[in-house]
Parts: structure tokens; sequence; C-alpha cells
């Protein structure tokens, strides 16, 4: 009798609270060798799994891998795995074991056109290098901002590429003492960080999509990043900011769109490495809180033929302090107050950007609630009209152009 009621706890145990029938993997795997083909038939098989060798799953898009709360649905531990067409959802909730649809612990793996869901971190790279994670979709779990796992992370990894990924209510995509990563064509949503740097040299972003998120990207003590041609739009909220820096040095940021984020461009003793400009060049900063804020009197960035257009206000300077010891040449400022008489598209004189009121919530960053009430447009009317005390210039800009470059 005690033999039967074991054989039925085992057999209710392969059966999900859906009533969905769970089919064992692990076997198949085990059973699967170096260099061979798994593909799953369709239907439900239980996880945790773990991959120790280089072999090919695929579940067709109609195979889901459920970890059931524990862990991580996948772990490679192998070089030259590949993963496709499964939906991995169910993991465990714990920060500390990185639980994860996908952790990747080798080299030169692929992870593509799958689907995760209900999983703490989406895809987990560690100390791993040449790996492709392409064409997924990945949600986090059902968690408040804060505590949700990240969508993709890299910790110390290498020459990884990061593609064409959906992500949408995860935290964070984050890149930690990793290099000579790509990251291209990814869209992301609802998320905390569209994509954070730490310590992370010479990666290159382009052609990303990043909307309604917190932050667009941050780089933090991150040299020679590459940023082109990516789409950051709506990241709104006390901190919210397109493209943030701290202490980075090096970077170029060209044809992106930063478009009604809280503030654009932001930085914080940026370039810290004086003598390693970063530059931003033909980008489109458009109905911003602030265009770009510097978070004090710093020097060294160069600013040449960007579209500054519509923004509340154009460039602030927090501290009392200006903007003169960057590099201004050639933007587009749709408040200039010239003409180009010999039409060669130039400005005839150049712009120069005063601070008048504005310099209340620079210097107190908390009055910045009371911008654009009533009363602060009339003190900042007669400011202008009959100015109390001198104006501060924030910068000058010898060249300015005429007409945008638009995209």
């Amino acid at each position: 009798m005690m033999a039967w009621r074991a054989v039925a706890l085992l057999l209710l145990a392969a059966v999900a609270a859906n009533g969905e029938e769970i089919r064992p993997l692990q076997k198949l795997i085990d059973a699967t060798p170096a260099g061979g083909e798994l593909r799953l038939e369709p239907g439900v098989y239980a996880g945790p799994v773990v991959v120790t060798l280089p072999i090919l799953i695929d579940g067709a898009g109609k195979a889901t891998v459920d970890s059931g709360g524990k862990g991580s649905v996948f772990v490679l531990e192998t070089n030259g795995a590949q993963l496709r067409g499964l939906t991995l959802r169910g993991s465990g909730e714990n920060h500390d074991t990185l639980d994860a649809g996908v952790q990747i612990r080798g080299d030169h793996n692929v992870v593509e056109d799958n689907v995760i869901e209900d999983c703490l971190f989406g895809v987990d790279l560690a100390q791993s290098d040449d790996n492709i994670v392409r064409n997924n979709r990945i949600r986090s779990k059902d968690l408040e901002l804060g505590i949700r796992g990240d969508a993709i992370r890299l910790w110390y990894s290498q020459r990884n590429q990061i593609l064409g990924n959906q992500i949408e209510n995860a935290r964070d995509m984050v890149v930690w003492y990793s290099g000579d990563n790509r990251i291209i064509g990814n869209r992301v949503r609802g998320s905390r960080y569209a994509l954070h740097f730490m310590y992370a040299k010479r990666n290159e972003v382009e052609e990303n999509d990043y909307r309604d998120n917190m932050v667009g990207i941050f780089l933090m003590y991150s040299d020679d990043v590459e940023i082109r041609r990516n789409r950051i739009v709506g990241a709104q909220g006390a901190t919210g900011m397109g493209v943030g820096f701290k202490e980075s040095s090096g970077v170029v940021l060209e044809e992106n769109e930063i478009i009604y984020c809280a503030k654009g461009i932001y930085l914080d003793i940026s370039p810290y490495e004086t003598d390693r400009a970063n530059r931003f060049e033909r980008n489109q900063l458009a109905y911003n809180g602030v265009g770009v804020l510097f978070h004090s009197q710093w020097r060294g960035n160069l600013f040449a033929n960007n579209d500054f257009v519509d923004n509340f206000t154009q460039v602030a300077v927090r501290g009392g302090g200006h903007a003169m010891a960057h590099t201004w040449k050639g933007n587009y400022w749709d408040d200039y107050q010239g003409f180009d008489r010999d039409g060669d598209g130039g400005g005839d004189l150049p712009h120069k950007a005063f601070a008048y009121s504005d310099r209340m919530w620079m210097d107190k960053p908390a009055a910045a609630f009371f911008r654009a009430s009533p009363v602060f447009e009339v003190l900042d009317f007669l400011d202008r009209l009959a100015p109390f005390i001198d104006p501060l210039q924030i910068l000058e800009d010898p060249s300015p152009r005429f007409e945008p470059r638009g995209f």
C-alpha cells in the first residue's frame, strides 16, 4: 500500500497546478552527445536543468521549460551550446544566487529566439566571452521595480553580442567590468536603467530603442564607449535622464535622438581625464526639461552640430557655474536670436546663452519645482527686461547653424 502511495505522489509531482503534464528534461539533455541536437516535442518540461556539453536544444517555439519557482531554468556550464525557440519560465526569486532564465558560464554559446518570462533575471553572463544573446523576449517577475532582476547582466564578460532583444518590465540591463561587447538593436520598455555601464570600457551601443524607462543609458567610470543612432524617449521623473555620465572619459555620442526626458544629457565630473574629451556630435535633443545639465562647472567636452529644439532649458549648470570651458560649435539653437544674411547656413553672430531667473533653481535644485509657475515666469520676464544684476553667461557657440539638421 505504501509503495502505491509513493508512486501516486510521483505522478502528481509530474503535473503542474494548472493541469499541464510536465516531462523530465535533464535525462534527455544528459543523453545527447556533444555536438548533438535535442529537438523537443511540443509540451512542458521540468527545470532547472544544467547543460555541460556543446549541444543544440530547439523547442521550435512550442516547448516550455518550467522551473517551478526554483533556481535558474537553464545553466550553461559549457562552451558552444545553443538554446533556441524555447519558453523559459518560473525561476526562483533569490538575488544572491541570480536566479535566471539562463545562466551562461562559458564561451561561444548562443541563446536566441526564446521567450523568458516570470524569471527574476533574464540572461546572466558571468566570466563568459564571445556569446550571442539574440532576438529574445524577456520580462522579469511581477515585482516592484527595485527588486526585479536584470533583463541581461554581463559580469567580467568580453566580446559578447546582445542583439535585437525585446525587454519589458525588468530592472536594468547592466554591464559590469566588461569590454568590447556590442549592444545593438534592442528595445527596452518600462524598466529602470535601459542600459547601465559600471567600470566597462570600449563597448558599442547602436540603434537601440529605449522608451519610458527611468534612465536611458548611464555610464559610471566607463571610458571609450561608442553610442550611435539610438532613440531614447520619455525618461521622466525626478531622476529621469536620457544619457548620464559619472566620471567617464573618451565617450562618443553621435546621431542619437534624445527626446522628452527630464534631462537629455547629464554630466558629473566627465570627462574625468580632462585630456580625453567626450564628443557629442549630430545628436537631436528635443522637448527635454533640460537639454544638457552639468552637475557642476567642469571642462573638456565637445558639442558640435547638435540640434537643440524646444528644450525647456537648453543648457544648465548646477551650483551657479557656467559651461564656457567646453567647446560648442556648429550647433542649432532654436532660441538663437540672429540672422543668416549671407545665406551660408550659419548664424551671422555667435549664440550666447545667459541664465536669468533660472539661476535660482540651478543654485537650489528644489526650486525647480516652481519652474513655469506664473510667479517664476514674471520674475524671469522682469529679469530679462531690466536685470537686477548682470545675467550669468552659460555658454557661447561662435558658429551656430541657422537650420536644424533634422532626422
